[in-house]
């Protein structure tokens, strides 16, 4: 087993029934012969290694955390108090992303961003730059706007105090009874404002490290997928009953699939997913489409093949189709993405691997955003508290798609909300009952969750070595801002 060099000290810090064809195939935990904490069955390089195409550096298993054994406490999931400290050192410290740079095209177009009770307005400058402005009144403290649209200035509907597009006072209906305002030093005050990939990341902290310090892996990484040139085909952003790191947790390991989506195991290797963190901010997670779950027994490769051709993949084609000969589910897959993507766009692929074009390749990146590489339509994720609550949080799962060949960029699709006691599958005309059935199991284990961490007993989580490095990675970046901004004195 590769050496792995160490990250830091480690620190005690309704699922649904199996269908009978799929339960034939279960492998009990007899039938498997476990090795320290890697899966027997093959490994992501293994999976790689009978690629034909020559595989980018970056697939390649990078910086491994310290082995040691690492728990956490459940009130960190429960305690406002805790909770206070997360909005105090983490959320008003570090680079979130706000919105898509689609989202506010022209001069004067705004998207309002919102997190643990603060509020900023992402504008559009005449000069094409971007700031985001505290989205507060500096008279009596009512929000200016609220959503997103277009202003030539910024009037609170209150009492009609205006300020311009970029922050600077302009006027009061009643300047005389306001001698003591200084305008030179009544602008709105603004948070830091950077982009990359399309997307504009915003950060309450003047003194924060630069965007592309923190996420350096992800953007060179990522030069091969322009994600500044795609649009937002899908936006779905639902609300739930539990921690939001409960729930970004969630999907930050594969192996829950076993129990938690079983029907996805014969296309998918998920307990032999390979997991790494490239720095402190960045973890990444990759998963290969083609093959079967180490979880269940062999399929052959037609089985494979005619799975993820019934419309339980990344990818839409046809199903019934039977294997080319002498290829594997995984090589036919890729080829036909490949020539559906270059249909779609103009554009050859013809170089791009295998796992580019199905695989899950996720880089999570601290403290609530994933985003999917790959040439075909990218997945990205966003999670945070809901207001201040440390029981409730919201999701945004955004699908981003390449602009097509014609080059004329659709518009970006909108929020479709989903309550906190509704479900997934309101999105199924919108995600498809497929995948919208994926996120639905998810959200059926996340009240209990909560509940779970709200009754335990010990007053601990136990986290896995490996395939939980990316929860173990947050949990120790999480400490590491509270210990700095209380060293601090903040």
């Amino acid at each position: 087993m590769r050496a792995r060099p160490s990250f830091g000290s480690e620190q005690t810090l309704a699922t649904p029934s199996i269908g009978a064809a799929i339960r034939e195939h279960m492998m009990t935990d007899q039938a498997m012969n476990f090795r320290g904490d890697r899966h027997p069955a093959d490994s992501y390089e293994d999976v790689l290694a009978r690629e034909d195409r020559p595989i980018p550096a970056y697939m390649r298993e990078g910086r491994q955390l310290g082995d040691g054994a690492m728990t956490v406490a459940t009130e960190r999931y429960c305690s406002p108090a805790f909770a206070a400290k997360e909005v105090r050192h983490v959320w008003l410290k570090t680079w979130q992303f706000a919105c898509r740079e689609e989202d506010i095209p022209k001069p004067g177009d705004f998207h309002v961003y919102e997190v643990v009770g603060k509020s900023l307005i992402v504008i559009r400058q005449d000069d094409g730059s971007i700031k985001a402005l505290h989205n507060v009144c500096l008279h009596r403290g009512r929000k200016l706007v609220s959503g997103k649209g277009c202003r030539s200035e910024i009037k609170c509907p209150y009492h009609a105090f205006t300020w311009a597009i970029d922050g600077a006072y302009k006027s009061n209906p009643i300047p005389w009874d306001f001698p003591h305002i200084e305008p030179a030093e009544f602008s709105l005050p603004e948070a830091r404002v950077d982009t990359w990939g399309g997307f504009v990341f915003v950060n309450f902290d003047p003194g924060a490290k630069p965007l592309l310090d923190v996420i350096a892996p992800l953007a060179t990484d990522f030069e091969r997928f322009d994600f500044a040139n795609r649009y937002r085909a899908i936006w779905v952003q639902k609300k739930c009953r539990c921690n939001w790191k409960a729930l970004s947790e969630a999907f930050a390991e594969s192996f829950h699939s076993i129990t938690t989506h079983p029907q996805i195991l014969p296309g998918i290797g998920d307990a032999n997913s390979q997991f790494d963190c490239p720095n402190d901010y960045v973890s990444r997670q990759f998963s290969a489409t083609g093959i079967a779950s180490p979880f269940i027994a062999p399929l052959s490769e037609q089985e494979i093949f005619s799975h993820l051709t019934g419309a339980r993949t990344r990818i839409a084609v046809d199903g019934g189709a039977q294997l080319p000969e002498g290829a594997t589910a995984r090589s036919a897959l890729a080829a036909m993405a490949r020539e559906n993507l270059a249909a779609e766009t103009g554009k050859d692929y013809s170089d791009a691997t295998d796992g580019e074009m199905l695989d899950s390749i996720l880089y999570d990146v601290f403290p609530n955003m994933a985003f999917w590489a790959g040439h075909v339509s990218n997945i990205v994720y966003r999670w945070r508290p809901n207001g201040l609550s440390p029981n409730e949080a919201i999701m945004d799962i955004m699908i981003l798609k390449p602009v097509p060949a014609s080059g004329e960029r659709p518009r970006p699709a909108p929020a479709f909300e989903i309550g906190l006691d509704e479900s997934m599958t309101l999105a199924n005309d919108i995600l498809g009952p497929g995948l919208a059935a994926v996120f639905e199991q998810d959200m059926l284990n996340l009240p209990q969750v909560q509940a779970g961490l709200e009754a335990s007993e010990t007053g601990r989580v136990y986290l896995g070595r490996y395939a939980e490095q990316k929860i173990r990675a947050l949990h120790l970046m999480i400490d590491r801002y509270i210990a700095e901004g209380e060293a601090a004195g903040a």
